[in-house]
């Protein structure tokens, strides 16, 4: 019961800021924006302001001051609503990790920048290929992807398998366990040593809406874990493979995605493979 307390006033000081942003839209930022620009506009600024900027904003600085204390299970999204699961893990430097998922057939991502953006939607409205398009940002320790790969699936716009990348040190001893993967020791993140990303690989299968904001996004397929099995199937076919250890993280859960009926299953495990 205790519990179930404390996990209930987290999930409402969660909402909390949300209620806020809607009274302040409606009390102060909306009759701003409606004396200078017609109805329509004024509606559309305002939900532009407080889907996208002001909701995450306040949400993401209340994850940064309560960060996590355990590798957790899934990444959330930048107002900090659950997202993609963990689900594979690879251990070499950066670029053994670019080279290893290029040489499997991925595309790294472009960083999520203006011109990229710009490109990705010229890209989609007119059916370009854009192999390296951008991703958008998810959070796991509290910072976004390090890196981020996908492959376009042909003849479906904007579909695509991509697995987003963080990167974490461990203790070198046997078996790995959740236990002994550090992420607090970001500085050693870029000394080139070899490190354990930690990944979580998903596909989009179409459009939807977030539940909490009406924010456009993609609908990720439910089934997770088959994503990690098509990475360490490609990594096994062009012989990358040196060994490949599996990590409980928990038990399988059923996890409710942010996008309106949208769900994903997985089994709570990890596949942590180590290069040739």
């Amino acid at each position: 019961m205790l519990q179930y307390s404390f996990r209930l006033a987290a999930r409402f000081a969660i909402l909390l800021p949300g209620i806020v942003i809607a009274y302040l839209s409606v009390r102060d930022i909306f009759p701003y924006f409606d004396r200078r620009l017609p109805l329509a506009f004024a509606i559309f600024v305002t939900y532009v302001l407080g889907a996208y900027v002001l909701v995450p904003a306040l949400i993401r600085l209340f994850r940064i001051i309560r960060p996590p204390t355990h590798l957790p299970w899934y990444c959330v999204t930048p107002d900090g609503f659950a997202s993609d699961p963990l689900n594979v893990g690879i251990i070499a430097t950066r670029r053994q990790l670019t080279r290893a998922m290029e040489q499997a057939g991925w595309h790294m991502a472009d960083p999520h920048r203006g011109h990229y953006i710009i490109r990705h939607i010229l890209s989609t409205v007119y059916g370009w290929s854009y192999p390296n398009a951008p991703v958008s940002s998810l959070y796991l320790f509290g910072r976004k992807q390090d890196i981020a790969f996908e492959i376009p699936i042909d003849g479906t716009s904007g579909n695509r398998h991509h697995v987003r990348f963080w990167a974490t040190t461990y203790e070198s001893q046997r078996p790995l366990s959740f236990r002994s993967i550090h992420w607090h020791h970001r500085q050693a993140h870029v000394q080139g040593d070899n490190l354990l990303w930690v990944g979580a690989a998903s596909l989009d299968v179409g459009l939807g809406y977030i539940r909490h904001n009406l924010q456009i996004t993609h609908m990720i397929d439910p089934d997770t874990n088959r994503e990690r099995e098509l990475i360490v199937g490609q990594f096994k076919t062009c012989k990358l493979v040196k060994t490949v250890e599996t990590v409980e993280l928990r038990r399988p859960y059923r996890l409710i995605n942010r996008v309106i009926s949208g769900y994903l299953h997985a089994d709570g495990k990890m596949a942590i493979i180590s290069l040739r």
